[in-house]
């Protein structure tokens, strides 16, 4: 598992992905899912084919735009795509209503003096352009000049006049607040030519996402916080470096086929599994999908990966023969609709191997590990390395209880255009990922990148989105609050060494977009620091 970055200030240490770096793909060990009970994943890094990288790319471009930049409250000009406030003859009017999801409304009206001068600079900008027989540009007669262009095409000019120059003083009311990109005019444009058309005066409303409070429900309470962190004894470093050794050496031996016995623990098996239910009423029997499996090779020795009690269900089975048993799912097993599931397994076996291995000692010390010399010192090589490994295991899990428990401790009211952006943030990581792992043409990448698929991706993960808003923002919230800091020079070297990461693998980048996202990540790391500090933190193995 991998630090996290996503666009609003804060570590996403639920994800395997980096935002600002090429991903990394998982590949599980295991093929058949049902006797996936604790299966190991190892990484590789992204490798496509620069061709199909650049065309990915571009799909994926619009559903990246970092957040950070939004979440940080724009000015009233920014907000509004740049218009610059203009003079007006007169002041407008605007009521500001708070809606639900940190959503405004801003109710403008228009008085008849704007509209009257907006209706000058048109007709003159008209004049300008309009080239009719006997008149000079700019001294054409406005009656003339209306028959000309058309009174119709005059007032929507004039209409589209009026908002460009108010609309900048109408976000005025809520600069500091508003969220970039996020401005929406919704009255229709025909209900303001009407408006105009008969009162010379205009009126719309506008709604405008704000930057949301973060409401503590303890106001103190992070100061404080008891965390309670799980961690799998798998990951112990004494246990680990025993295994991997094992592991080692077993790669080190040869399968031969066993001829004259039943499986037993140490061999290895090729197998054709599938189940049934079990019911009194014959009719009423179904398959179990989930646990069929054809040629699913069966490491005897990895049997804490499948379901408890497979192995001891088949030892003794022989080359070509068939194994029929009960069994029943446990309740804690991952799959729901299963838990408690009464099942007749059917299991055969294709084929029967043993390993051959070469005496555990000092002669294969170099093979085990290049460089040792004797077994000690395999064991002590690789023991460091999964001391290393505990530990930053040890530290992804403190942060992720710490993030999960910060998610429980403040309410926010998420606005809809950020749960959105922050959405297409995963789901764009979420593309790489599959893209890392399977070769998609053209087409299928469309499929992936619509918006259908988009949208039923945000609905799916709704939940887990808006968890992931919430430690955000609660995570900037400490970092304000705390007067927390960090150095430029970290800055610096941090964008410096992400940049080199996207030229290494010849990835097009936004330097400035990079550089947000490393100070949200900085800023992130140095929260979760003083979280660490000053939290009381309890390790329970699992």
């Amino acid at each position: 598992m991998e630090v996290c970055v996503n666009s609003t200030k804060i570590l996403n240490l639920n994800q395997n992905t980096r935002f600002f770096v090429p991903r990394n793909s998982i590949s599980h060990s295991l093929k058949n899912p049902i006797l996936q009970f604790n299966s190991n994943v190892q990484k590789r890094p992204l490798n496509y084919p620069l061709n199909q990288r650049s065309c990915f790319s571009r799909q994926i471009r619009s559903l990246q735009r970092p957040i950070s930049s939004r979440i940080k409250a724009a000015p009233a000009s920014s907000a509004t795509s740049g218009s610059e406030t203009d003079k007006l003859p007169a002041d407008i009017m605007v009521t500001e209503t708070q809606e639900p999801n940190s959503r405004v409304r801003l109710s403008v009206e228009v008085p008849a003096a704007v509209g009257e001068d907006c209706y000058k600079r048109v007709l003159k900008e008209f004049m300008k352009q309009a080239k009719i027989p006997g008149f000079r540009p700019g001294k054409i007669p406005e009656s003339i000049l209306l028959n000309y262009v058309g009174e119709e095409s005059v007032q929507k000019a004039t209409v589209e006049s009026i908002l460009k120059r108010t609309l900048p003083h109408a976000m005025s009311t809520v600069t500091g607040r508003a969220l970039r990109d996020s401005v929406r005019i919704i009255t229709k444009f025909s209900d303001m030519e009407k408006s105009y058309s008969s009162l010379s005066s205009l009126s719309y409303d506008v709604i405008v996402d704000v930057a949301p409070e973060v409401k503590w429900i303890s106001e103190n309470g992070y100061k404080s916080m008891k965390i309670v962190v799980e961690i799998d004894h798998d990951i112990e470093a004494e246990k680990a470096c025993e295994q991997e050794i094992k592991r080692r050496h077993k790669s080190l031996g040869t399968l031969k086929i066993v001829t004259d016995r039943g499986l037993q623990v140490g061999d290895l098996a090729v197998l054709d599994i599938s189940a049934t239910t079990i019911d009194q009423d014959e009719s009423k029997v179904q398959k179990v999908p989930a646990a069929e499996s054809k040629g699913f090779q069966f490491d005897t020795e990895d049997d804490d990966k499948v379901l408890p009690g497979f192995l001891d269900s088949i030892i003794g089975i022989r080359q070509g023969k068939t194994k029929s048993f009960p069994y029943v799912f446990p309740e804690t097993w991952q799959q729901e609709t299963l838990r408690g599931v009464e099942a007749q397994f059917t299991v055969e076996c294709k084929e029967l191997f043993y390993r051959d291995l070469p005496e555990l000692n000092d002669s294969i010390a170099d093979k085990l590990f290049p460089g040792c010399t004797d077994l000690n010192q395999v064991k002590e090589s690789l023991l460091q390395k999964c001391q290393e490994m505990e530990q930053a295991a040890k530290d992804q899990a403190t942060d992720t209880a710490i993030l999960d428990q910060l998610c429980k401790m403040v309410e926010i009211d998420i606005p809809q255009s950020l749960f959105e952006e922050q959405g297409r943030q995963l789901y764009g990581a979420r593309l790489l990922e599959i893209q890392a792992n399977v070769k998609l043409n053209e087409q299928q990448l469309a499929t992936l990148s619509s918006p259908k698929a988009v949208n039923e991706f945000l609905e799916n993960q709704r939940e887990n989105i808006i968890n992931l808003i919430k430690q955000n923002l609660a995570v900037g919230d400490i970092f304000k609050r705390e007067n927390l800091q960090f150095s430029t020079e970290e800055l610096v070297k941090e964008v410096q060494n992400s940049v080199a990461e996207f030229k290494r693998h010849k990835q097009e980048y936004d330097e400035e977009r990079v550089r947000e996202q490393v100070q949200d990540v900085l800023e992130g790391a140095r929260v979760l620091e003083w979280l660490k500090e000053h939290a009381d933190i309890q390790y329970v193995t699992r």
